[in-house]
């Protein structure tokens, strides 16, 4: 073969693979996924002045015992009240946050809405039971916030249960099923006990079971809040909050009340040691949650409303006094 054809010949090879790879590449491009579009960027919260944001204001902490069609005591409501009063805080733009997110100003909610605390006393069957096919009764407090929530996907249905050993009717479901559904499990003594007939040693014995009940229940959760059964603190009230018993010790992070009025903000004085609560119970009662949301209603300056950001914590300069030392560096006063 002449030095002419071997030139020609690699002329022709070279453009053999040339087309090769163009028909590799189109393919390649075809085999590879589009392009993912850019995520939407959240949209800025809004000026605080323009929405009256005023996170220094009062936050209902609403105390609830039995859910039943027969109320029996003045803190229990029928499940239709239950849903009325559940229209109404979503109505008027509250929004549930658990009692260890208020007490540790963990406060994420939109821009101009109200932060709420449903509480629960007394871990009863009212509040917390199956049926015989194993979903949630409807009827009880967990079941009709679990159907709101369902109604209402930006309410986010979140409660503080205070149980008591054994509690729900002592059914191994129920603690696990609380914590996968977001609720919080806060203590309330092991017998649901009057704390300030007890000696040191009794109170703290009463922490400690309960604590270690509600642990071995549901494992990996941090017992951070407790209620006070009857609203009566220990003796020493300190040991409301903390303590030890056989080698096991407690903290909690607040310690609730039974009454009778709003709570401060969190990043005002308000006392961990005994946070109010507002009663919610059979019909009309004094100064209980009707009362007080109408008082709130009345008074949008005095009720704490989120400014979109968690990351400050916003309120008008005139309340400046007002922040604790402990929040300065997400002070945002306009």
């Amino acid at each position: 073969m002449t030095r002419g054809s071997n030139t020609m010949l690699l002329l022709a090879f070279a453009t053999a693979l040339a087309a090769c790879a163009t028909v590799d590449n189109d393919a390649a491009s075809a085999r590879r996924p589009a392009a993912v579009p850019a995520t939407t960027a959240k949209p800025a919260p809004p000026n605080p002045a323009e929405i009256a944001a005023n996170e220094l204001g009062f936050v209902p902490v609403l105390m609830y015992h039995q859910i039943t069609a027969n109320p029996a005591g003045e803190y229990d409501q029928t499940p239709a009240e239950f849903r009325d009063e559940l229209e109404r805080l979503y109505r008027e733009g509250y929004r549930p946050v658990t009692a260890a997110q208020y007490i540790s100003g963990d406060i994420d909610l939109p821009a101009g809405t109200h932060p709420v605390v449903l509480t629960f006393d007394d871990s009863t069957g009212s509040q917390l039971a199956f049926t015989d096919t194993g979903a949630v009764a409807p009827d009880t407090a967990a079941g009709i916030l679990a159907e709101f929530g369902a109604r209402y996907p930006d309410f986010r249905p979140v409660a503080t249960f205070y149980v008591n050993n054994e509690p729900f009717g002592a059914d191994p479901r129920a603690l696990p099923w609380l914590v996968s559904n977001g609720h919080e499990i806060g203590a309330h003594t092991a017998d649901h006990a009057n704390l300030a007939s007890l000696d040191a040693d009794g109170v703290q014995r009463e922490l400690v079971q309960n604590v270690r009940a509600v642990t071995t229940a549901a494992p990996g959760v941090a017992v951070r809040t407790m209620a006070l059964p009857l609203g009566i603190h220990p003796r020493d009230h300190a040991l409301a909050t903390a303590g030890s018993w056989d080698g096991t010790p407690y903290r909690f992070d607040a310690v609730m009340l039974v009454g009778s009025n709003p709570a401060p903000a969190p990043y005002a004085a308000v006392d961990p040691g005994g946070v109010p609560r507002i009663r919610s119970g059979r019909g009309t009662v004094p100064f209980d949650s009707g009362y007080w949301l109408d008082w709130l209603a009345a008074n949008p300056d005095q009720r704490y409303t989120a400014d979109g950001d968690p990351a400050r914590i916003s309120f008008t300069r005139q309340r400046a006094t007002e922040l604790d030392a402990r929040w300065l560096d997400r002070a945002n006063p306009y």
